[in-house]
């Protein structure tokens, strides 16, 4: 069983950070910034021996390949940043496709939205736009990842390197961009790319065409809540629709952005039981997982919260997890967020609460259905 973890690169500073959020800013100062809103509220979040770590730094790669290898953790998703040939935190991936001595699986995944003020600020103000571009910026960015698909390193599947869209729903281009990369891995002596989309809306969407994607992973924890939401709530959510309707209607109000206030609170083990009996809806389908939820760190009380999260209940639910994907989903692969989103407090990394208890979760869960390896 190949668990793979998505695998943030914003901890060390960037031109761009420091013009938008002022200089030396990395992720790290959302998590400093984090305090509790109520009582039991497990914030902030500090790593192990304040281990706040520069990814620039090799010697910090070369600590969580060890990690992961010790814990059973196949592999990295790393997020990558292309803005129509303008990147964003690029440099710790490039590093580690230099240094062949940092020898853990790994692919990518394009996070391809606009980046805005919206995860901290009311303000949805762009910083900078995502544009698609065509034939000759296809070609541009293809060629910029053809030396990580053709690493050995790179996670492949019958020799096709798996390559992660985030949001295919917002690319306009979408199929003809993805034919002609088709085109070029077969003319670059690739057999091709097994194409894969991660986000919920692309399946939600009314015009949604998966016929070029080998996978759909389900992206946990947005995939369970929208299970647990669907039905719940519905008579409460048409009466907003209509009071909101009434007060812009009769009472001339902007309700542009409004929204129930307070911090979201949702069981963690609500939506673990969701993930827990969601069924594919096809053959394309990869499950996921999630170690835990909080994003206040970010968004203050206009975040969200899955409470109740310890690494007992994770080893107990990823171990049922595991199980199902193989025997359910018919795949080896699962994806689970998160290895290092600090700010979401998605993260396998030890902390100074828990330790290392979240690995020993994986590790033990993957030993409960012999998958474990040395």
């Amino acid at each position: 069983m190949r668990i793979i973890a998505f695998y943030l690169p914003q901890f060390h500073s960037i031109p761009e950070n420091d013009q938008w959020w002022g200089t030396g800013f990395t992720e790290w100062v959302n998590v400093k910034k984090a305090k509790p809103l109520f009582d039991g509220h497990y914030q902030p979040r500090v790593p192990l021996n304040k281990n706040y770590y520069n990814l620039l730094d090799d010697s910090v790669k070369e600590w969580q390949i060890k990690l992961a290898k010790d814990y059973g953790v196949y592999g990295f998703c790393f997020y990558h940043y292309w803005f129509n040939g303008h990147m964003l935190l690029q440099r710790p991936v490039e590093q580690f496709l230099k240094n062949k001595d940092l020898d853990l699986p790994f692919c990518i995944c394009w996070a391809n939205e606009h980046w805005t003020q919206a995860w901290v600020s009311k303000n949805s103000r762009v910083l900078i736009e995502q544009k698609y571009g065509n034939e000759k910026e296809w070609k541009e960015h293809f060629n910029y990842l053809l030396p990580y698909f053709k690493d050995s390193r790179y996670i492949k599947n019958n020799g096709k390197p798996l390559f992660v869209i985030y949001r295919p729903e917002i690319i306009g281009c979408l199929n003809e961009m993805l034919d002609c990369w088709q085109d070029l891995a077969q003319k670059n002596g690739l057999p091709g790319i097994d194409f894969a989309y991660q986000h919920i809306n692309f399946d939600i969407s009314p015009k949604r065409d998966s016929s070029r994607f080998s996978f759909n992973i389900e992206y946990q924890p947005p995939y369970a809540y929208k299970d647990l939401t669907k039905n719940k709530f519905k008579h409460l959510k048409s009466i907003r629709r209509v009071f909101l309707y009434l007060l812009e209607r009769y009472f001339k109000c902007d309700i542009r952005g409004m929204r129930p206030g307070g911090v979201i609170r949702v069981s963690y083990d609500a939506i673990w039981k969701e993930i827990l009996k969601r069924k594919p809806q096809d053959e394309k389908c990869i499950p996921g997982a999630f170690v835990d939820w909080d994003n206040t760190s970010r968004k203050g009380e206009k975040g969200s919260i899955y409470e109740g999260a310890t690494p007992e209940k994770f080893q107990k639910y990823l171990t049922a997890q595991i199980r199902r994907a193989r025997d359910v989903y018919k795949k080896d692969m699962l994806f689970i967020f998160a290895w290092n989103e600090w700010a979401e407090c998605g993260y396998l990394e030890p902390d100074e609460k828990f330790g290392y208890g979240y690995l020993e979760a994986i590790k033990q869960a993957l030993l409960d259905n012999d998958e474990f390896s040395e």
